[in-house]
C-alpha cells in the first residue's frame, strides 16, 4: 500500500481526497493535515510515501514544504529517505507554481475542480511508475527504454471525453494502455488478444483513439491485398 497524506486547509476538500484515495487499488491515507508546519511534523512521525499537496496554506505554500523538506538530511530508515513525491493538488493556475512545482520534483499538477477520473489517472500513473522503479531495483544500469519507460509512466495522458453511447470508461483504458505500454505498434487483433475484448470492439476503440490523437496509425503493406492497419501510441 502507498502511505499517503493529504494536506489542504480546507476540511471538507481534505476529505473529499481522502475519499477519492481511498477507492483507489494500492493507495491508503495515513493522516490530513491543514497547515505546512503540520504536514512537516506528519512526514516525520507518519512517513508517507506521497503527498497531495495544496499550494495555498495558512503558514505558506506547499512548495515552502517542498523546499524544507529537500533541505533536511535524508533518513536512510524511512521510504524514499523521508522524502516523500508529491502530487500537487491545487486551484493555483499560475504558471510560476507550476514551474516552481516542476523544479522541486512534483510528480504531478491537477487544477481544482476536478473529478474522480482524472484523480485516479494521475494515483494508477504513479503506482505504475513505483512499479516500473521497484522492478529495477539493483540494477547498476538501465537502457534507454527503461528511462523512456520511468520518464513515461508517471505522465499518463488523460483520457478524452467519451462519447455519449457505445463506449466506455474502462475498456478504452484498456485499449489505450494496451498500446501505450507496447514497444511496437500492434494490430487490432493484437489489442484484442491482449484486453480480451473482441477484434470488431478493439477496432473501434483503435479509431476512435486515433481520432483524439492518442494513437497513430500506420499502415504495412504486403505483396497483395489490403494494407494492414497498425497502432502504436501517439
Amino acid at each position: 500500500m502507498i502511505r499517503t497524506l493529504v494536506v489542504d486547509d480546507d476540511f471538507r476538500v481534505s476529505g473529499i481526497h481522502a475519499a477519492y484515495v481511498a477507492k483507489v487499488t494500492g493507495f491508503e491515507v495515513v493522516g490530513q493535515v491543514p497547515t505546512v508546519a503540520a504536514a512537516e511534523d506528519a512526514v516525520r512521525a507518519l512517513r508517507p510515501e506521497l503527498l497531495l499537496l495544496d499550494v495555498y496554506l495558512p503558514d505558506g505554500t506547499g512548495l515552502d514544504l517542498l523546499r524544507r523538506l529537500a533541505a533536511q538530511p535524508p533518513d536512510p530508515s524511512a521510504p524514499h529517505a523521508g522524502r516523500p513525491d508529491a502530487l500537487m493538488i491545487t486551484a493555483a493556475r499560475d504558471l510560476h507554481s507550476v514551474r516552481e512545482a516542476m523544479q522541486l520534483g512534483a510528480i504531478g499538477y491537477l487544477v481544482k475542480p476536478f473529478g474522480f477520473a482524472a484523480f485516479e489517472q494521475r494515483l494508477v500513473a504513479y503506482a505504475e511508475l513505483r512499479q516500473r522503479m521497484d522492478a529495477l531495483v539493483g540494477a547498476e544500469e538501465t537502457d534507454q527504454a527503461d528511462v523512456d519507460a520511468l520518464f513515461s509512466a508517471g505522465r499518463s495522458a488523460p483520457l478524452p471525453t467519451l462519447p455519449p453511447k457505445g463506449h466506455s470508461a474502462p475498456t478504452l483504458a484498456l485499449v489505450r494502455d494496451a498500446v501505450r505500454t507496447a514497444r511496437r505498434d500492434l494490430s487490432a487483433a493484437e489489442v484484442a488478444e491482449l484486453t480480451g475484448v473482441s477484434r470488431a470492439t478493439a477496432q473501434r476503440y483503435l479509431s476512435y483513439l486515433v481520432r483524439e490523437g492518442l494513437a497513430r496509425l500506420e499502415l504495412r503493406y504486403g505483396t497483395t491485398g489490403r494494407p494492414e492497419h497498425r497502432y502504436r501510441a501517439a
